[in-house]
């Protein structure tokens, strides 16, 4: 009787909807989690084993697996966060699994070298040492063995006089697996003194950790309260304890002052985690965390999916920023996922921010999280005073931005040699570029949206898709030369006019556009806590995070900006972004002040941010929020129906439609076209799915759309919980 071979699931890194089954050949070692070359068509790929094989494909159907990796299995928490993520968002398996396998050549087997050591040595070996051979030996007396090149290096000696040595039996080569070695933070060492507030915080948190066990806290302290200091007590308890630590920051110009003060408390830099690191700086962090050699990553949110030995700990830094929502490919909500992956692992999650979100506020309402609230700023210093300037009343100069207001304080402040930040969420020079003699604006020719004026970079680009053009002399609709003109401001322009008015002033952007990377934005950072910077100049990267010594003055250009637009969330998330803002202002021993400029200082937003009444405005949006059943009182989900051919895609929204489920506390708006109805050349509509809280969105999308079928040039997009509603 012939023997029936082993059977496994194997799930691959591709937007597949389920795992394949693969035979496993006689004497091959498979178990839960290893990574495998299995054959897919005419090519191999790797892909997880995740099971026994379901036994549904017949046996003379099944294809061998190749060959295991020679690297450590994914940990069985791993795969079941991969699993509930997909469940969650209904995303294939497969492709939530290609962001934890998204460094494939850490799977393969490390690259070796030859090192040398000294090799026990007769009396006829001794004889022959000359000068030279015995520097070699002296460096590695109590040192460890060195390749050839770095041993000849600190010896002064040439790679000649290693080979020699080795010859004749002065050294011994040995093979060792090459290895980056990473600095390990103490949690031992001792920190700064805490105030009696910030302590009984961190003891909160540090109990959390040693108790080895799930829980989620919500750490809420104003601006300059210290918030980073109280959780870096627990990063040092989960530490003291042999476990590792996850630490998520929203943006990369955050990381920069963050790290500094992470090595001035812990004495070592932690690893690192995000777009700019090298192939080889991503393989060799990758696969040291999953050995467990990496103590400490801090990252975006990418980091969440790394391998983790030992997850101790995750700390989700600004919980309420945006940028910890993923809106292309999978669409999750870092900041969420990390209260799963700490579940999964029995770890506690440290939620922190100075103007939490309102579904961590309603979290810990209903006791599903705890929190420690720090009301305080640390040292008994003033929160800045904050003032609405109505610019209907205060209107700047024609064709200026700054109303008198700011223009004064500013001069103030220069005059003081302290330091101004002017905030405006707009890159470029001008947000619109228009024809004076026709009125036609300058369009994105892939996207339903303007192009914006880089003016510095002598360019037109689209903030949606990347398209970018030389500014043209002769208008496209009228072939009027030279009538283009600017509508709006962006930082460009504030720049231009900032200089006009302090022309002795030292300025400097900080944006997106301005600071490329991660050693770009260290810098100006550097410079502007030197105080080589007068007037800083920038959009949100500069709202929040910053500790800015000498900065006095926070200037809101349009503070109304995020108000447009209908998002469910615009008030929200206005308010965060000014108080962030503000809250840079003052915070060391010189008062601060920050100006915003409206045009509706009566609205809720601004009058919260002028009173400081933070848990009223909070509790007015809830209520807002609970009336309307939007979240946190209510669930949505949205569906973004793209395509080149417009017509394909409003026939798969008629098949929608008429599918669309019906039923109490579900309501179906839609098919409508997207605000952003063509972007990248592709025409976008969207339904949005709204249930009461007590309904699961994710069992009526699955039976809404399991018997659509869609063409090959149409893609839906699922977003649970959507944050965008462009």
């Amino acid at each position: 009787m012939e023997n029936i071979k082993r059977t496994v699931r194997v799930l691959l890194p591709l937007p597949l909807a389920d795992a394949y089954d693969y035979s496993v050949p006689e004497g091959l070692e498979v178990a839960a989690g290893h990574f495998v070359v299995v054959p897919l068509g005419k090519r191999l790929t790797i892909g997880v084993v995740w099971g026994e094989g379901s036994g549904e494909v017949a046996p003379e159907k099944l294809r061998d697996i190749e060959e295991v990796m020679p690297a450590l299995p994914m940990a069985d928490a791993l795969r079941r966060f991969v699993d509930w993520v997909s469940a969650y968002t209904l995303a294939p398996p497969g492709a939530v699994l290609r962001m934890a396998m998204s460094v494939p050549s850490a799977l393969e087997a490390p690259k070796t070298e030859i090192v040398y050591r000294a090799a026990a040595t007769s009396d006829d070996a001794a004889l022959k040492l000359t000068n030279a051979r015995r520097r070699v030996l002296e460096q590695l007396k109590d040192g460890p063995a060195l390749p050839a090149a770095e041993l000849a290096h600190i010896a002064g000696v040439g790679t000649s006089v290693i080979k020699t040595m080795a010859s004749i039996g002065l050294l011994e080569p040995v093979e060792r697996t090459m290895r980056r070695s990473f600095a390990h933070p103490d949690g031992q060492r001792q920190g700064p003194e805490l105030s009696p507030e910030q302590a009984i915080a961190a003891q909160g948190l540090v109990d959390k950790v040693l108790a080895h066990a799930f829980s989620a806290t919500l750490l809420d302290g104003v601006p300059g309260s210290g918030k980073t200091e109280v959780y870096f007590e627990a990063i040092a308890a989960a530490l003291a304890s042999g476990r590792q630590v996850l630490v998520l920051l929203p943006e990369i110009a955050l990381t920069a002052q963050w790290l500094k003060r992470f090595e001035d408390r812990f004495g070592a830099m932690p690893a690192s985690w995000h777009s700019g690191l090298t192939s080889l700086e991503r393989r060799e962090t990758w696969r040291a965390i999953a050995e467990g050699r990496v103590g400490v990553v801090v990252g975006a949110r990418s980091a969440l999916f790394l391998p983790f030995a030992n997850l101790g700990l995750i700390v989700v830094d600004e919980e309420h920023d945006g940028s910890f929502k993923q809106d292309d490919g999978v669409s999750y909500n870092a900041r969420d996922m990390a209260v799963v992956r700490a579940r999964l692992v029995s770890a506690p999650v440290v939620l922190a921010s100075a103007t939490p979100s309102l579904e961590s506020v309603v979290n810990v309402s209903t006791g599903r999280y705890g929190s420690v609230h720090l009301p305080d700023r640390h040292g008994g210093r003033e929160l800045a005073t904050l003032s609405a300037i109505d610019l209907r009343r205060q209107q700047p100069a024609r064709g200026r931005w700054l109303s008198p207001p700011v223009v004064e304080a500013m001069k103030r402040t220069f005059e003081a040699k302290e330091q101004t930040l002017l905030f405006l969420n707009r890159r470029g020079y001008a947000p619109m570029t228009l024809c004076r003699a026709c009125g036609h604006g300058i369009e994105c020719p892939q996207c339903s949206a303007w192009l914006v004026e880089h003016r510095f970079r002598r360019t037109l680009v689209c903030h949606h898709c990347g398209h970018a053009e030389p500014p043209a002399r002769e208008c496209k609709y009228c072939g009027t030369p030279d009538q283009f003109v600017a509508c709006g401001p962006g930082v460009e322009r504030l720049a231009e006019e900032a200089l006009e008015l302090f022309p002795e002033a030292r300025l400097e952007l900080f944006t997106s556009d301005s600071l490329m990377n991660r050693t770009e934005a260290t810098a100006a950072v550097e410079r502007m806590i030197a105080g080589e910077i007068d007037i800083l100049i920038g959009t949100q990267m500069a709202a929040k995070g910053h500790h800015f010594p000498n900065l006095t003055l926070v200037a809101v250009v349009d503070a109304d900006l995020g108000l447009n637009g209908g998002d469910l969330r615009a008030a929200e998330r206005t308010f965060q972004l000014l108080y962030q803002v503000a809250g840079r202002a003052g915070r060391e021993d010189r008062p601060g002040r920050a100006l915003v400029q409206t045009h509706a200082p009566e609205h809720p937003v601004m009058q919260a941010l002028v009173s400081g009444d933070r848990d009223r405005f909070v509790a007015a949006e809830l209520a807002d929020r609970r009336a309307a059943g939007m979240p946190p009182f209510g669930r949505l989900a949205s569906l973004i129906i793209s395509g080149p051919d417009p017509a394909a895609v409003d026939n798969v929204c008629s098949a929608l439609a008429r599918r669309a489920p019906h039923q109490d506390g579900v309501t179906i708006l839609g098919p409508s076209t997207a605000p952003l109805a063509l972007l990248r050349g592709r025409h976008r509509r969207r339904f949005l799915l709204k249930t009461s809280r007590d309904i699961a969105v994710q069992p009526l999308l699955r039976a809404w759309l399991e018997r659509i079928g869609l063409p090959g040039s149409v893609r839906l997009q699922i977003d649970v919980d959507p944050y965008s509603f462009m």
